[in-house]
């Protein structure tokens, strides 16, 4: 399958290895990875923060870019919800029927979507001694619903100690602008997030979210305690 990948603005500007990790999976699957130049910010934030005459443009822009596209997969949930979840809403706002139209043509997945419901693939043959522990982003449980998808990936993973993160579904406190304008708040949040990731005693916290990550990964910096922070797509295309 040709496959056209979506890296968020975030990810592209702060985390290439993702979009490296995702691009090297996906090809040792045997599939053809595109990226389309064209491609910018989704308008995620823009639609979030009532810029939603930008949020248009940016979403014409994607759809272009796109357009076409057999499959179009993203290593943010975020991101993949926006397009998904935002862009229909985009459209009605902007009164745009064209927009509405090639949104609803974009095949747009979530990495772990396409992986295990697309593809029907959960072991890609992966390899990674460590202990692991995994945060569910709020987008990916609650917009996207990918539910139990990254963990049938990650227990297939060879070498891979998968613990449970306890209150799991709780909010890490990011959520792009929220962490900014409620600053308060968000660190109280990412605090708890930060004491449950330790108390796995785990190596490696991971998360279908680069957001969440960076925001957890600045706090657990913090302590000193050791646990990284990784991307599930690079902990995916590991072979040892």
């Amino acid at each position: 399958m040709r496959v056209a990948l979506f890296v968020a603005c975030f990810d592209d500007a702060l985390f290439p290895a993702t979009g490296r990790a995702v691009t090297a999976l996906l090809e040792r699957l045997g599939h053809d990875v595109a990226y389309p130049p064209g491609q910018t910010c989704c308008g995620q934030v823009h639609w979030t923060t009532g810029y939603h005459r930008e949020a248009a443009g940016l979403a014409r822009a994607f759809t272009a870019a796109f357009d076409g596209a057999e499959a179009i997969v993203a290593p943010s949930a975020s991101c993949a919800a926006a397009v998904r979840d935002a862009y229909p809403r985009i459209a009605r706002a902007a009164r745009d029927p064209a927009l509405a139209r090639a949104a609803e043509d974009l095949a747009v997945y979530e990495l772990t979507e396409f992986l295990v419901d697309v593809l029907g693939v959960t072991d890609v043959g992966a390899y990674f001694p460590h202990r692991v522990t995994y945060h569910p982003s709020c987008q990916s449980a609650r917009t996207l619903g990918v539910a139990d998808r990254p963990l049938r990936l990650l227990r297939a993973v060879k070498g891979l100690d998968l613990v449970e993160l306890p209150a799991a579904d709780e909010c890490c406190g990011f959520g792009g602008a929220f962490a900014m304008k409620n600053a308060d708040v968000s660190v109280a949040m990412v605090a708890d997030k930060v004491r449950h990731v330790r108390d796995t005693g785990a190596d490696v916290v991971c998360a279908v979210d680069n957001g969440c990550l960076a925001h957890i990964g600045g706090a657990l910096s913090r302590l000193r305690g050791g646990v990284r922070v990784m991307h599930l797509a690079e902990i995916l295309a590991g072979t040892g």
